[in-house]
């Protein structure tokens, strides 16, 4: 079957399969407009570029929750990515939604992490001039730094889908323009707090860091004892609570699992996010930062040497491209030659 053939063929299934509401890849605009590409669909096209980015690739080695000291087994951001896109393929199947569009941001909706998971986050953010927050800066590795500063030019919908995927403090469910523009973007921000409610407790328990006893009752009631246990309560429990309303797909928990969901990760924060040991991995990882940091701001010829500093405005968001694109070991090997060992 020539390629050309093999897409429209594609194309015409998803307008068979898929719901109304679902975002259809005929639709799907870029800000370079862009010919159809052989036999994949635009939102195909958009996994496979940023799945062969070198920043995908660092992921492996970029922590999550628990450096690779705690165990083997121990998520990393890669791993962490993995499941956030089964999730989401797994749920946008089941709403009828486009699997492509929500693999695709789900692939590249941690792309702008740091090093040392959350704590380089946060302490990026307290350096850099304008802050930090790694939604913005997945997005500006899509748009501007990807592939030696050429970028992605991925679609306008995973652009939309990244740029919105974390809820910080807010609520799960807001609409445009805080929210994502499309029902898929909204999958990926669900299938990321699942992730990280079911797996973060799994890999603190295999860390020694938790055991079951720890536990509040209400929660292991409510979601069991594993990782699986945990994703299975939350999908089925999003699965059947959503609805459709007024010509669209209205996604929601219900109240019960709603405050649930709040207990656990109120008791992630305590138990697990907070928890000394986890700070103390960590300690070594926000002290390594800010050596960096330091560096750049203040020595002209550690600045200048900087591979992406052109597509910088200023020096301190050159630095930021920088320590963002490192994984672990590159930032604390990094760290040792400036004499920060």
């Amino acid at each position: 079957m020539p390629r050309h053939s093999a897409l429209e063929s594609i194309l015409r299934r998803e307008e068979a399969i898929l719901a109304p509401y679902a975002a259809k890849s005929r639709d799907a605009t870029r800000l370079k407009p862009e010919a159809p590409q052989g036999f994949r669909t635009a939102f195909q096209l958009d996994r496979d570029r940023i799945v062969h980015t070198r920043a995908f690739r660092r992921l492996a080695h970029k922590t999550q929750v628990l450096t690779p000291s705690s165990g083997d087994h121990c998520r990393t951001r890669l791993t962490h990515t993995l499941e956030v896109s089964q999730i989401a393929r797994t749920i946008a199947r089941a709403l009828r939604l486009n699997e492509d569009l929500a693999e695709a941001a789900a692939m590249g909706h941690d792309l702008g992490h740091g090093p040392f998971g959350h704590v380089g986050e946060t302490v990026l953010n307290s350096l850099c001039k304008g802050g930090f927050s790694h939604q913005d800066q997945s997005l500006r590795v899509a748009d501007t730094l990807a592939d030696n500063g050429a970028g992605l030019n991925l679609t306008q919908e995973v652009r939309d889908a990244i740029a919105k995927h974390s809820k910080g403090q807010g609520p799960i469910f807001v609409g445009a323009p805080r929210g994502p523009a499309t029902l898929e973007g909204m999958v990926v921000r669900v299938a990321d707090i699942v992730a990280y409610l079911s797996h973060d407790m799994e890999d603190a328990m295999e860390a020694g860091i938790l055991c079951v006893g720890d536990i509040p009752l209400e929660i292991l009631e409510a979601f069991g004892e594993s990782s699986e246990t945990r994703k299975e309560a939350i999908v089925t429990d999003l699965l059947e609570n959503t609805r459709e309303r007024d010509g669209t797909l209205a996604l929601a928990f219900s109240k019960g699992m709603e405050r649930d969901m709040g207990k656990l990760r109120d008791f992630m924060y305590r138990a697990v996010y907070r928890n000394p040991k986890v700070d103390g991995q960590m300690e070594k990882g926000a002290k390594t930062i800010k050596a960096i940091y330091k560096a750049i701001m203040e020595d002209d010829g550690l600045y200048q040497g900087l591979p992406l500093r052109r597509l910088a405005d200023n020096r301190s968001e050159a630095a930021r491209d920088f320590i963002a694109g490192m994984t672990d070991r590159y930032a604390l090997n990094f760290a040792k030659g400036l004499g920060e060992a």
